[in-house]
């Protein structure tokens, strides 16, 4: 059965695209811990982040950091913080969060709720820093 984040990657669900290769995919995630919450996922379905492959791991690797240096250029923050639990969704995926203090890589704690036109600046305004 296709993972929530495979039917984003076939199309099949929206999402706020931040950037996309042959073999990732970034987006906003919608119940964000900041403004700018990203998450980075390899498009091959994988359950666990040390299941990839070298290659795949590597390339995931570098593509997050790519996104995490254009987020760190569009939302103000000390810096972009990087989580890998892995329990929400059976899929692969980076958490990339503007943070200020430790506390910001909380979970429990979540941003305000953002409308469509809001989720979909940031998208583009991270989008065009790449």
């Amino acid at each position: 059965m296709s993972s929530l984040f495979s039917k984003i990657v076939k199309g099949q669900i929206p999402c706020y695209k931040v950037a996309e290769t042959n073999d990732f995919l970034a987006f906003l995630d919608i119940n964000p811990n900041a403004r700018g919450h990203t998450l980075c996922i390899p498009k091959k379905e994988v359950d666990e982040l040390f299941e990839l492959d070298n290659n795949t791991y590597n390339g995931l690797m570098k593509f997050s950091r790519e996104v995490a240096i254009a987020l760190k250029k569009t939302i103000p923050c000390n810096r972009i913080g990087m989580s890998v639990i892995g329990l929400e969704v059976p899929h692969v995926h980076i958490h990339l969060i503007p943070i200020n203090s430790i506390e910001d890589m909380q979970f429990i704690r979540k941003h305000d709720k953002q409308t469509y036109q809001e989720f979909q600046e940031i998208a583009d305004a991270i989008s065009k820093n790449l």
